[in-house]
């Protein structure tokens, strides 16, 4: 089967218009490095960094073993084996400067607020004062996660919920704020539907968003039918 790759005229024209062509995705499990595959399949420069496992010879060991995994994962992640090419690995202590350039920057880390606070203040001072902040967080409010955060970043911050896989899965639920600029929306709504795909879901700033809510509803529906109907 043929895979059709548009023109990188094309593509860099379309990341012109969305100004976001550089990419960082923090966290590089499953969804950390999902999320780098697809950004690298819509023609961005994609750095991926995790942090530096006590003891590691290799201190980008994690960010590479993610990398070496793609080649490898079911269902495909990346639309071809060159796009791999995109991705550079990095780590949280060595590598802080190369956040400079990056037009977005995405969270994906574990799901606990004081972890997710220390990334954010970690890497605030070496952000451009245009990039855009964002968090995968499934459920964490984004309320409680810009606490302590300068007032001028958290106008950039914003929930950008991915579902799994998220080169396949085409809803991505997105949160911001009353300090967010509708400037800041629509340049992060743009790139997500003309260069990722996504049908772009904006969503209050509740637990769970609408995906999860709705999910978890019914399973608890279907929980209680089953005890209801003695069923086993």
């Amino acid at each position: 089967m043929s895979i059709a790759v548009f023109p990188q005229s094309e593509i860099e024209s379309t990341q012109q218009e969305n100004g976001i062509r550089r990419i960082a995705v923090i966290g590089s499990g499953l969804m950390g490095a999902g999320i780098a595959a697809h950004c690298a399949n819509a023609g961005c420069e994609v750095l991926l960094m995790d942090i530096v496992p006590k003891g590691a010879q290799e201190r980008n060991v994690l960010a590479l073993k993610a990398l070496d995994e793609m080649a490898t994962a079911n269902p495909e992640v990346l639309m071809h084996p060159d796009f791999a090419g995109r991705i550079t690995a990095g780590n949280l202590e060595d590598d802080l400067e190369l956040l400079a350039d990056r037009d977005w920057v995405v969270e994906v880390v574990v799901e606990r607020v004081d972890i997710k606070r220390t990334v954010y203040a970690n890497i605030a001072e070496h952000l451009s004062e245009t990039a855009i902040l964002s968090s995968n967080t499934s459920t964490l409010p984004r309320a409680e996660l810009i606490v302590g955060m300068e007032p001028s970043l958290a106008s950039r911050f914003l929930i950008t919920h991915f579902f799994n896989p998220p080169r396949y899965l085409p809803l991505l639920e997105v949160v911001g704020g009353e300090e967010v600029s509708e400037k800041v929306m629509a340049r992060f709504q743009r790139f997500a539907d003309q260069s990722l795909g996504k049908r772009v879901t904006l969503c209050n700033d509740t637990p769970g968003f609408i995906g999860n809510r709705l999910g978890i509803y019914f399973v608890q529906r279907a929980i209680a039918a089953t005890l209801e109907h003695g069923f086993t």
